[in-house]
């Protein structure tokens, strides 16, 4: 039996990040959504604190510094260009938000962590 690719890991640990996220309160808004400046991965809406744009990272281990630790300056910029743009595109532009992170290491079962406010966008 092969291992799935990075792309099948990639899709299932949104999905993983999408179920957890939604049991926690958060409506499901949009999924990879992607323009010329970036993608977010997941678009949700918390019913006080407006939407969350979260970046879902997963890595298999600590070994290179686990999950959080992939997200550079260069990430962050892209994340925060993509949710301007969506905000935008969307008659968005006085909608309280936020940037989140959801940490996924691999294992069974899978360590989920949690970060708002991860990023912030000056």
């Amino acid at each position: 039996m092969s291992k799935p690719s990075r792309n099948e890991r990639g899709q299932q640990a949104e999905q993983l990040a999408l179920t957890y996220l939604s049991q926690q309160g958060l409506q499901h808004v949009t999924s990879n959504y992607r323009c010329k400046v970036g993608e977010i991965d997941l678009v949700m809406r918390h019913p006080q604190h407006g939407l969350i744009f979260v970046e879902v990272r997963y890595r298999a281990g600590q070994s290179h510094g686990g999950a959080l630790a992939s997200i550079d300056r260069h990430k962050q910029q892209r994340l925060i260009r993509a949710a301007s743009h969506y905000l935008q595109s969307h008659g968005q532009n006085n909608t309280p938000c936020r940037f989140d992170v959801l940490a996924i290491e691999g294992g069974t079962p899978a360590r989920i962590e949690w970060i708002s406010n991860a990023i912030e966008a000056s």
